[in-house]
């Protein structure tokens, strides 16, 4: 028995040590990217709209027309940044959620962040990836819900700069979740006290608020809005079942329009009106961000807020975004081990 076991170690130890040998993963979080001082506003804003995925036109006109709107909007940006200290605060939000996932993954793993319109850049993760030389690449957007403006985005960017960098790596996508379990009870769990809350004011109506898209992109096949009517249901399922309720007022609205397309409705601004007619309190529920930035620090906690005073709304809540509760990084983890 003994040499047989000796035998089996040396046999192990000599094959390549591949038997010994940890896989190396190197997990790639996906979000937008905001800018980093008012000095960069207006760059950031062009590489916003010199995307094709956002600007569906040919070049050279998409990069003067992203140069024009750049420059016209960045007066409003500025203002925008200037209520939350200068900068965008997503670049912080998503390290500190890398960090919390790279925490409970284990040794074999390590979270990288990939913004797609400023620092870091698509270009500066992939040479970090590639001196890290991992066995493989799970690449994972932190939008819920799957849109040809943001998740295939960043994945078109991901392969073309790899291919450009040389980083040849087997790689698997984690496309979207909006239904993922975990990711429902974390909404859940921050939405129960503000919805307990507006009970003192009345029968509440939840307002799941997303990021707007135009029309037509809906219209080409993007799943974008089927995925997150699907996130509310399964919000309001689980929330249902939490509270003992049969029936749970809702609906999904749409906010950050751009432009002078046809987009998504109805807007918040809409259901707000809606609200105030029926003189009920509202919670607002920040459905396709994960991390806050000035949509939600801005648009829904100083803006919208305002209208609502203004419309004598009785009560107006806005739930957190998820960002590092302990149950959204766990559904992270899960998908990552797969």
């Amino acid at each position: 028995m003994y040499f047989y076991l000796k035998l089996k170690i040396e046999e192990i130890a000599t094959n390549g040590g591949k038997m010994n040998q940890i896989k190396r993963s190197a997990v790639v979080l996906f979000n937008l990217g905001g800018p980093d001082s008012l000095n960069s506003v207006q760059a950031f804003l062009f590489n916003l709209f010199n995307d094709k995925a956002i600007l569906n036109i040919f070049q050279p006109f998409r990069l003067l027309l992203a140069k024009f709107i750049a420059a016209k909007r960045t007066k409003k940006a500025n203002a925008i940044y200037r209520q939350m200290g200068g900068k965008s605060p997503l670049l912080e939000n998503t390290l500190a959620q890398a960090k919390a996932l790279e925490k409970i993954l284990g040794n074999e793993y390590k979270v990288f962040v990939a913004m797609r319109y400023w620092h870091p850049f698509t270009e500066e993760t992939i040479k970090t990836v590639k001196e890290y030389a991992p066995d493989e690449v799970i690449l994972l957007p932190l939008y819920p819900q799957f849109s040809t403006t943001t998740t295939q985005s960043s994945f078109n960017e991901w392969y073309r700069v790899s291919r450009k960098i040389g980083l040849n790596v087997a790689t698997r996508e984690i496309r979207d979740f909006p239904i993922n379990p975990q990711f429902i009870k974390a909404h859940v769990d921050l939405l129960k006290p503000f919805y307990q809350q507006a009970l003192s004011y009345g029968t509440p109506r939840i307002l799941f608020s997303a990021h707007s898209l135009p029309q037509k992109v809906i219209n080409k096949g993007d799943p974008y809005q089927q995925q997150i009517e699907q996130t509310a249901v399964a919000i309001i399922d689980e929330l249902k079942a939490s509270l003992k309720l049969e029936d749970i007022s809702y609906q999904v609205c749409y906010q950050s329009r751009v432009g002078p397309l046809k987009w998504l409705e109805p807007t918040l601004e809409q259901e707000l009106i809606k609200a105030a007619k029926d003189k009920i309190p509202v919670v607002i529920v920040p459905i396709s961000f994960v991390s806050e930035h000035s949509e939600t620090l801005v648009e829904l906690d100083i803006d919208y807020r305002t209208r609502a005073l203004e419309l004598g709304i009785p009560y107006y809540g806005r739930v957190p975004t998820l960002s590092c509760h302990p149950l959204f990084i766990e559904a992270m983890r899960e998908m990552v081990i797969g």
